[in-house]
């Protein structure tokens, strides 16, 4: 049975006016019973009609954008550029940040698309598109950012990252690289999924061996990639690729602490998700992945304005490559010497 608005209104022990009222902002109400109405609203996973809603009370000329965090310079710097974009069509933006976790993911969908924005920016945490496509109000604009799913329902703009990975354990199997490591994301990502299989083609293309205890699944919510990096140094790797700007950062300071010097005794691909003098200082010491965030975050502000202007339109799915840049050599850096 579908949950109505009364049902909202008699869990948070208010009227209906008062949930109308606070999902649409069309009226004072207090804080506390605002969160009396979010609760309610998150308990019993109550989503508005989004084409009556939008009939009664217009635009409202905000966007939601749902991140999974955001002290990650990829998501900041992101936000950035799809404030920007926004602005110029003089939209503002919301951020939701889910940390990673699924169940504030599910809230801060619920409650956004429930009346604060026109439209929705989701780079989801979730494996499941059916968990994630109930929380959407139907005919709600949303487009995923930097996720994909194998059902193409909701307009998408990602970066492929599968040949600069592949490409990267090529050139260090080429070097004399045999035991190649990698760092990957949360599992449960898409981007994740991509990257893995990349190195997996690769590895098994150079005729490398295939070793599952290689591939290390970071969270940078938690700073793992210290850890990761312990399992992978004692797996003997000559080599690793980290999949996360945050998780790069750390294991070259790592590194460092532990008085591993880069090309000499290990080498690194980096993802470098922004522009920063911090990784201009090894620039010629590793290989680097350059993901195109500011233009990522462009695209994903004009697809959703697109969305708004037109429900109807067919999905839309713009795919991002990843920049390559591998680090010059030195000639008396010989692999023989490690």
């Amino acid at each position: 049975m579908k949950v109505t608005i009364s049902d909202v209104a008699k869990l948070a022990g208010v009227s209906t006016a008062t949930v109308s009222h606070t999902i649409n902002n069309t009226r004072y109400v207090s804080e506390e019973t605002k969160e009396k109405v979010y609760q309610a609203i998150a308990e019993l996973g109550y989503t508005p009609d989004a084409s009556a809603r939008s009939f009664r009370t217009g635009k409202k000329k905000t966007i939601g954008f749902i991140v999974p965090d955001i002290a990650n310079k990829f998501f900041a710097t992101m936000i950035e550029s799809v404030e920007t974009c926004l602005a110029q069509h003089g939209y503002h933006l919301i951020i939701a940040n889910t940390k990673e976790d699924m169940e504030r993911e599910e809230t801060n969908i619920r409650l956004l698309s429930a009346g604060l924005v026109d439209g929705l920016l989701i780079a989801s945490t979730m494996e499941d598109f059916s968990r994630l496509d109930a929380l959407i109000p139907a005919g709600f604009p949303v487009v995923l950012v930097d996720r994909t799913f194998d059902v193409k329902k909701y307009s998408s703009v990602c970066v492929s990252n599968f040949r600069p990975i592949y490409r990267s354990v090529c050139r260090l199997a080429g070097k004399g690289d045999k035991r190649i490591g990698i760092i990957g994301g949360l599992p449960r990502l898409s981007t994740t999924r991509e990257r893995i299989s990349a190195y997996q083609q690769a590895v098994a293309d150079c005729g490398l061996p295939q070793d599952e205890a290689l591939i290390r699944y970071g969270d940078s919510m938690e700073n793992s990639a210290r850890a990761c990096l312990d399992e992978l140094l004692e797996q003997n790797c000559d080599a690793v690729i980290v999949c996360q700007g945050l998780m790069a950062s750390e294991t070259i300071i790592y590194l460092h602490m532990k008085g591993i010097q880069l090309a000499r005794d290990i080498d690194l691909v980096s993802f470098v998700d922004y522009d920063s003098n911090f990784y201009q200082l090894y620039a010629n010491q590793m290989d680097c992945i350059v993901q195109p965030v500011e233009e990522l975050g462009t695209a994903a502000g004009e697809q959703i304005l697109k969305r708004i202007e037109d429900p109807e339109a067919p999905v839309f799915e713009k795919v991002l490559t990843s920049a390559y840049r591998p680090y010059d050599i030195p000639n008396s850096w010989a692999h023989s010497d490690r």
